[in-house]
């Protein structure tokens, strides 16, 4: 018998700080019945460490799925780690996101067979994350915008994203012009239709490779439900060393022959 109802699955690499106050954010969730998996993409010895010391202070249980540092190579250890999940429903983000406490419980009460979930993030800058901690945490603070306003943060329509509530929370995601696409970040899908689809290509590196997968669901006839202004998590600022435009640029050609031959299932994915 199947006891984990949700599995998230957390990219990480080398950002230990961060990840220390991601995984904080879920010791705090509403929403009780899960598992992490940490999908660990070539980390050092401190990230180990960290996970080693905050499993015996959590009451959740944590998977550290690792493969050794062999470049960017996020979509591989992303198959790991889904294959490793336990749960029947897999929740994916990332190491640099801090989840509001009912961030799972979202997830949770909208998943619907034959669909995915869309979320967003709300990205901070540098000095904000850097004050962010344990206790900012624990009392949700950090997602109140009076609070992020008096350490810096500037008025924008994106915040709607923290203080959207009740009604207006539903015609934002039902307006947005922003299309419901499988983010890395933050998206959720029945395993078995990931599964379905090969999990991600790993012939792909930084630069839409989650768009893929969402591609492939939606040729196979899965729709999604937007969840931009309801599925809240903060995302902690970070410089991108890894990004080079010929990983994009072989990206965007995959993607390319994933939408005009209809693919469903990767011939690059969990299966070879």
């Amino acid at each position: 018998m199947n006891t984990i109802d949700l599995s998230v699955i957390i990219s990480t690499y080398n950002q230990p700080e961060w990840l220390e106050k991601v995984l904080w954010s879920y010791e705090h969730q509403t929403f009780k019945n899960f598992e992490v998996v940490i999908a660990d993409d070539g980390s050092g010895e401190a990230t180990k460490l960290l996970i080693d010391q905050i499993q015996k202070d959590v009451s959740y249980p944590i998977q550290h799925v690792w493969h050794e540092d062999n470049g960017f190579q996020k979509t591989i250890i992303l198959n790991k780690a889904t294959v490793a999940s336990k749960g029947d429903y897999l929740v994916y983000t990332d190491g640099d996101c801090i989840a509001r406490k009912d961030f799972l419980q979202i997830h949770a009460e909208n998943k619907e067979q034959g669909y995915f979930l869309s979320g967003g993030y709300f990205k901070l800058p540098m000095k904000i994350s850097k004050i962010i901690g344990r206790k900012e945490i624990e009392s949700q603070i950090c997602f109140d915008i009076d609070w992020l306003k008096q350490h810096g943060l500037k008025s924008s329509f994106k915040n709607n994203k923290i203080t959207a509530k009740g009604f207006k929370q539903e015609f934002l995601n039902a307006v947005t012009p922003t299309k419901a696409t499988w983010n890395g970040h933050n998206s959720s899908g029945w395993k078995s239709d990931i599964l379905s689809a090969n999990g991600y290509d790993e012939r792909m590196q930084y630069g839409g490779e989650d768009r893929e997968l969402g591609e492939r669901l939606f040729n196979s006839g899965i729709k999604a439900k937007q969840l931009r202004y309801s599925a809240i998590c903060l995302h902690l600022d970070h410089a991108r060393g890894y990004v080079k435009p010929e990983m994009i640029e072989k990206n965007k050609q995959i993607r390319t022959t994933t939408k005009h031959q209809n693919i469903k299932r990767t011939l690059y994915g969990i299966e070879k």
